[in-house]
Formats: structure tokens, sequence, C-alpha cells
């Protein structure tokens, strides 16, 4: 591991937080959980603050080990990890039928890695809403990096009450975003108030299959690692989601898990048994070093105190969504298309 990225990663360490209060947010953000004695609705009731103090703590983490896309793909046998993720990107924006030069809103864009892939795949306009800073502005360098600053932008905004006016875009996708949403139906409606009358909104969603069952306390122990690990206020089901869909006025034109047929899990590149050179900061060995490597810059002052702590509960996470994957009662995949029909009133 070079020199240069352990001290690009430090350096991100944190996000917009003071790197002196990096460990009480840390245990700010833990007690939201109920491993730490947290409950649902304390989440939900605080959720822009849980979700903007989780992205602080691990874009960092994310970029350094994931790359500018932080989500997961349906996979081929001898396609990398990247590639398994461009065409996923890809096959939204065709799901979507994204034309040159309309106006695409990208609802919990992270980084702006997706943004930037479909934008140059598509010639669209694309805006990525998005509430945490340190992103955005990481975004928008990155844009300026990769040239399409011209075409795409970021705004600063809450999903549950998106800075936009009525009927506006020609598209509107969100990928493994609005998992972090409090309310599925009132973030749908959002979506639905922004978007052009006959137009499409597409989205990847964080659900718990059909398989899941609430009584059984391993299925429990692994939906809250998930939780905790991945800043989620709650996992919905994959019907809820839809049901959402259909009270917030759209006409629900397709839906799968994608996870369901796919030649490779799509919890390959976290599963400890499995080793890879493309993707190697991932794996067990990868994040092994990666471990003690936060921990020598905590140690000597390069990384802000509680950077550890915060490698332990992505770890957690890591664990959770394979033994997720593997019982398949969860899944990051659940793909559905849906329309605002022409009469455009709720």
């Amino acid at each position: 591991m070079s020199k240069a990225g352990a001290l690009n990663l430090a350096s991100g360490l944190g996000g917009k937080i003071d790197k002196s209060d990096v460990l009480s947010a840390v245990e700010k953000y833990e007690k939201y959980h109920v491993c730490y004695g947290g409950d649902e609705e304390e989440r939900k009731a605080n959720y822009t603050d849980m979700v903007n103090k989780y992205y602080d703590l691990v874009t960092s983490f994310y970029e350094f080990g994931w790359g500018e896309s932080f989500h997961f793909a349906p996979r081929f046998k001898e396609e990398s990890l990247r590639e398994s993720i461009k065409r996923h990107e890809h096959f939204l924006a065709l799901q979507l039928g994204l034309k040159p030069g309309q106006k695409v809103l990208d609802v919990g864009c992270g980084i702006g890695g997706p943004l930037r892939e479909i934008a140059r795949f598509s010639s669209t306009t694309i805006t990525g809403l998005n509430n945490n800073e340190y992103q955005i502005s990481r975004g928008k360098e990155l844009n300026r990096i990769t040239g399409v600053d011209r075409t795409c932008d970021f705004v600063k905004g809450d999903f549950m009450k998106m800075p936009f006016p009525d009927n506006v875009f020609d598209a509107v996708y969100a990928i493994e975003a609005t998992c972090h949403a409090p309310d599925a139906y009132g973030c749908y409606s959002e979506i639905y108030r922004v978007l052009k009358p006959g137009q499409c909104f597409a989205a990847y969603e964080w659900c718990m299959t059909d398989s899941f069952d609430p009584l059984n306390q391993e299925h429990q122990k692994i939906k809250a690692e998930i939780e905790i690990g991945d800043g989620l206020p709650d996992i919905r089901l994959t019907g809820q989601c839809i049901d959402a869909l259909k009270k917030a006025g759209f006409e629900v034109m397709w839906s799968k898990d994608l996870a369901v047929g796919s030649p490779l899990p799509w919890y390959l590149p976290l599963d400890k048994s499995h080793f890879s050179l493309s993707s190697f900061r991932l794996t067990a060995v990868g994040r092994f070093f990666t471990k003690n490597m936060v921990k020598a810059l905590e140690y000597v002052g390069l990384a802000p105190k509680g950077s550890q702590r915060v490698q332990d509960f992505l770890e957690k996470a890591a664990e959770g969504l394979v033994e997720g994957g593997r019982k398949e009662i969860f899944t990051p995949l659940f793909f559905f298309v849906a329309r605002k029909p022409h009469s455009g009133s709720q």
C-alpha cells in the first residue's frame, strides 16, 4: 500500500468534522444504533444528523477501498468489480431511456461516481443531490478532474425536502441511497413532485427480502450490523418500497431483485474467503492491512482519534452484508422503474 495512498486516506478521515471532534462524533453515531442501545424511532427522527455523521466518518474509507462509486452490482464470471459497477450504472441509464441533453437528478449522489459515468455514457446533464458538505466538495473536485463540471453539478439538500420546483427533471434515479430515508413514501413523493409528468424514476434499493424473519434473532443481528455499518435508520422489505411508490402516485413499470440469478454473488468482494488482486483492498488481507495502517496513523497523530472505531463498525457491516447475502435475507439490488402518469397530480 503506497505512502501517498495512506496519507490521502488519513487527510480525509472525519470529512468536515473537526479532527479533534471525530471520536465524540463516532460515539454519538454509535449510540443511534441497536448494538449500543439506540432505537429505530430515534434514528428516523435524527436521520439528517446520523447520516451526515456517518458519511463524514466513512467517505474516505469508501473511496480508498471501493473507488468513486459506492455500490454493489450483479457480476458475471471473469468480470472485474469495476467492470460490473460500470455495467450496473449503464443498465440503469438504458432502463430510463436517457437521451442526450436531458436534465436528470441523482438522488443521494455520494461523491458522484455514478453521476460522472452515466453523464458520459448518456450525454445528459445531471444534478447530484446530497446533504453532506464533505462529499459535495470532493465530488466537485472530481468533476473538475474528469471534465464534466460544465454539465454536472451538485446541490446541497435533503431528499425529504428537495430544493427544486415541481416538474423540472426528465428523469430521476437513486443508487443505494434512498435506503437512508426515514420514510420511503415521503422520499418518493418528493421525487414524484420534481419529476416531469410521463417520465420515469429508477432505483436500486437496499431491502430485506421475503426470507427475512423478524422473530429470528440471527436475522435481527444481521440487520442491526448492516444498519450501524451503513448509516441506516431501518431496512425496508421489498414490498414496502413498492407500496410506497404506488402511494406516492407512481405506476410501477417493473421490479426485480437483481441479486437473484447473478452468476457471482454481489457480496463476493467482501467475502473473507475470496481473494482478488484487482480489488485487493476489499479482501480479508487488504482489510487487515488497512486496519493496521489506520491504527498506526492514529497512533502517530496523522489520523484523528476515533478512526479505528470507524474501521471497526465498517468491518461489522461487511460481516452483516455477507451473512445477509448468504442467507438471502438481504439484497442491495432491488431494482424498479416507476413512471409518473401524464395527469401529473398526486
